[in-house]
């Protein structure tokens, strides 16, 4: 009895540490490693396509091929798809049959920020200054996004049916844009009264491009036109060409380490890309599991996961079939069926962590705290868990289980409190699939806004419980 009353206070002692008090020296340098590596890519990925660009690139340097070029199953093998250049799936084969399950990790690569309208530009007639209209993506707070340096990513598909890159505001010579505010002294009456919610309206989030005009004499427009005819200039573009385009505004510039110690990171896009970017490097030290280990990547989370390429869509199967194909070609569909059912999933995704200036929104005991480990959030939702996928009690008791066994630093928590607001994630959609999921990812502080915090040691508690998932054996 004794011996068991230590284990529990030791345990209990444990989480009331923060990871940086519980880790070796040498696990604080595999944390600062991996948030290295990490701050690198989230400074380089900045839309989604970007993500699958980044991903396709690592996990081709770590011997994954492309799903076209396996042609039978092997264990260990490594092996990958793509969907529409804004999904990646990859995966390790394992030991046992895919209709016996895997161990699935999914993260969506979308992130909150402001897209052009189809029709965006245009030139203001009395202070002729050029600028895109633009519609905002996901939940943001409005007025985080004004006054400072944007960039600017898009692909367009031009009439005649090429397809351009376009990259703007990243490199050291590139311009930014902006979205102006209203100065202070002239504010009281048009904003002053405004609530927080609307002191920027989504009509006012218009972007400034130029103030130069074009030199012909007869243009009425001369801004604008001076805009297009760099547009069409530099990239071949037409004003027509807007309409098949997807152009992003987004914060510029790298990641940044946060604080003196440099024990956080402060980045645009860490919802969600820092559980993509951990649960895709995690599956890349996997060698041959026992069962099959995949990582999925998927888009639309922010606007409620609708379109072909959001966790809703049929991708998750088609991942599946060909997989199930490289055993047995005419795989019957009840092995799809039992391969979902067999499956445990974690949704990798971030929750709030407690802003010391705004704690009363949390209810401490049952709230995330930087530094304190990757989160497993039991439930999600609002309003009595509205629209929320709600882990059973053995499938949370195998993942505490898996992570008390590496001993990776872990600790609970839930968005906010009861009444407070919420969220959702993947989650539900996974388990329309009778897989068995839970919540489970780092918490950052300012969630949503251009630069998000996040901690270094929650970094490398998330990427290695990833990879004890990955191999777990239920």
């Amino acid at each position: 009895m004794a011996k068991q009353k230590k284990t529990v206070e030791d345990s209990l002692a444990l989480k009331r540490m923060s990871v940086w008090e519980q880790a070796t020296a040498t696990q604080k340098e595999e944390a600062l490693s991996i948030s290295s590596e990490y701050k690198d890519f989230i400074s380089r990925a900045k839309t989604e396509r970007m993500v699958t660009e980044e991903f396709v690139t690592l996990i081709g340097e770590k011997g994954f091929k492309h799903m076209d070029e396996v042609k039978r199953w092997k264990a260990g093998a490594r092996v990958y798809m793509t969907n529409r250049g804004k999904n990646v799936a990859c995966a390790v084969l394992g030991k046992t049959p895919l209709e016996d399950g895997a161990n699935l990790v999914a993260s969506h690569s979308d992130s909150p920020r402001l897209d052009l309208k189809q029709n965006p530009l245009y030139e203001d007639a009395d202070t002729r200054l050029a600028l895109f209209k633009t519609h905002y993506y996901g939940g943001i707070k409005k007025y985080q996004w004004v006054n400072i340096p944007l960039s600017i990513h898009g692909t367009v598909v031009l009439s005649d049916g090429r397809t351009i890159d376009i990259h703007l505001g990243e490199e050291p010579d590139d311009p930014v844009f902006t979205i102006c505010d209203l100065l202070p002294h002239l504010y009281r009456k048009k904003q002053a009264d405004r609530k927080l919610q609307e002191g920027i309206t989504g009509e006012e989030l218009n972007v400034l491009l130029a103030s130069q005009p074009h030199q012909e004499e007869k243009a009425k427009k001369k801004v604008k036109l001076w805009v297009l005819d760099h547009l069409h200039e530099k990239y071949g573009m037409v004003e027509e060409d807007f309409v098949s385009s997807e152009f992003e505004v987004v914060p510029a510039g790298k990641a940044r380490d946060v604080g003196f110690d440099r024990s956080m990171i402060g980045a645009y896009g860490q919802d969600d890309r820092i559980c993509a970017f951990t649960s895709v490097r995690a599956l890349t030290e996997v060698r041959t599991p026992g069962r099959t280990s995949i990582a999925l990547v998927v888009d639309k989370e922010e606007i409620g996961s609708d379109g072909p390429t959001s966790i809703k869509s049929r991708f998750v199967e088609e991942v599946f079939s060909r997989l199930l194909e490289l055993k047995d070609p005419d795989y019957p569909d009840r092995k799809l069926r039992r391969a979902f059912s067999n499956t445990k999933a974690i949704s990798s995704d971030v929750t709030g962590a407690v802003n010391p200036s705004f704690k009363d929104v949390h209810e401490i005991q049952n709230a995330a705290k930087l530094g304190y480990g990757i989160c497993l959030t039991k439930y999600t939702g609002s309003g009595g868990k509205y629209s929320s996928n709600d882990a059973s009690a053995e499938f949370m008791g195998l993942v505490r289980k898996v992570l008390n066994d590496a001993k990776i630093p872990w600790q609970t928590g839930e968005l906010g409190k009861v009444d407070e607001g919420g969220g959702g994630t993947v989650a539900k959609f996974l388990a329309e699939l009778n897989m068995d999921v839970v919540d489970a990812g780092p918490a950052l502080i300012s969630m949503h806004s251009p630069m998000e915090v996040s901690s270094k040691a929650d970094i490398w508690s998330t990427y290695r419980a990833y990879r004890a998932f990955f191999e777990m054996v239920p």
